[in-house]
């Protein structure tokens, strides 16, 4: 089971590039030897612009299939997937541990500069550094989040 967690600041370069976080890419590399041919594939998109998704590709794969059991009408899934396909793309590593990330993606959630690179346990969120910040001050972890987790046994 893919377990990201914690958050490692990183970097957006002049070209778009992003260099996974040593402490992600570990645990990225095992989980892909895992998978199969070992290869480290992502899936890179958002669901509203305001940061990013990164997920190894047999985890958005298995979405992909949790999708393609609803109804082609559904209005929620019409949304995901116009949503996701705007900002998505697949991006694979360069051999320094790089992926582009790509302009559309990259200037909607101003993903240039100082970057938090967030574990959510199955998947990465990128966040430009400032503009998390500002969020975890503007919408913090309250008590009526606690006791919805609280029904849930967390």
């Amino acid at each position: 089971m893919l377990r990201l967690r914690g958050n490692s600041p990183a970097t957006v370069d002049e070209k778009g590039r992003l260099k996974l976080p040593s402490s992600f890419k570990a645990e990225l590399e095992s989980f892909a030897q895992g998978e199969g041919d070992g290869v480290l594939r992502h899936y890179l998109t958002s669901l509203d612009g305001r940061s990013a998704r990164l997920y190894p590709l047999p985890v958005w794969e298995a979405i992909e299939a949790r999708l393609a059991a609803l109804p082609s009408t559904s209005p929620a899934k019409r949304k995901f997937l116009e949503t996701t396909a705007y900002f998505g793309s697949e991006v694979e590593p360069d051999a320094q541990g790089r992926f582009v990330i790509p302009p559309i993606l990259r200037e909607a959630a101003q993903l240039t500069g100082e970057v938090a690179v967030l574990g959510q346990m199955d998947h990465l969120a990128l966040w430009n550094k400032a503009g998390f910040q500002r969020r975890l001050a503007a919408e913090p972890l309250g008590a009526d989040d606690l006791a919805q987790l609280a029904d849930l046994g967390i």
